[in-house]
């Protein structure tokens, strides 16, 4: 519900959309540079492992080590607790980097929002100035 408040209701021009790509450069701000995720599971282990589509992101490595836990360790699924919490941890933290990215793409809509803003008043008055001192 935040989301579409925010979209559609309170600040639709400034509100990321979901469905594109992020409009800015990923690198903009880093001077260094930012490590590239890459995933470690390939398509034909996942496809092996028969991983569902709706869970095939960054952390289907681990999930994969968890359903082949679940599979050795049958019907005493509590073995396997320590790759639960790992996989747990990965979809956690791949959540609050997907959260941290929406919010930096807000942050820098919002700022773009305002330089244009800050640069049509400057050229407003400077219209203006132009007028009077041509009268």
């Amino acid at each position: 519900m935040g989301h579409m408040w925010s979209a559609y209701v309170t600040s639709p021009d400034t509100a990321p959309d979901l469905q594109n790509l992020p409009t800015f450069d990923p690198l903009y701000g880093f001077e260094n540079g930012r490590k590239e995720r890459e995933m470690v599971a390939t398509q034909e282990e996942m496809d092996k492992a028969k991983v569902p589509l709706n869970q095939r992101d960054y952390c289907a490595h681990l999930l994969i080590d968890l359903m082949k836990c679940k599979r050795d360790n049958y019907p005493w699924f509590n073995e396997c607790h320590h790759q639960k919490h790992v996989y747990d941890q990965c979809e956690y933290e791949d959540y609050i980097m997907r959260m941290k990215e929406y919010e930096r793409e807000r942050r820098l809509l919002e700022r773009s929002k305002r330089k244009k803003l800050k640069e049509d008043f400057w050229r407003d008055q400077n219209e203006r100035r132009d007028r009077k001192s041509v009268v």
